[in-house]
């Protein structure tokens, strides 16, 4: 199975949250997903990204794609 990790869109129009989610690549970018691994909350000042580095570990391992946006934001945490 090909995966990604990817960021899944959550909330209402102009306050967007979203889960950082392990989904089958075919899946449509808002549909079922494997795993959740984390959340991030652009909304806030800073923004809340928590990430379960364990999780996200495991998927990389199993040679899951990582998002365009995904990993700008992982660019983010590590500074």
């Amino acid at each position: 199975m090909a995966a990604t990790l990817r960021l899944y869109r959550l909330g209402k129009k102009g306050y967007a949250t979203y889960k950082i989610v392990a989904v089958n690549k075919r899946y449509k970018s808002n549909g079922d997903y494997i795993e959740s691994i984390g959340t991030y909350n652009p909304n806030t000042d800073p923004a809340d990204i928590k990430i379960d580095f364990k999780k996200l570990e495991y998927w990389r391992q199993k040679g899951a794609i990582i998002s365009e946006g995904l990993s700008k934001l992982l660019k983010s945490v590590k500074k």
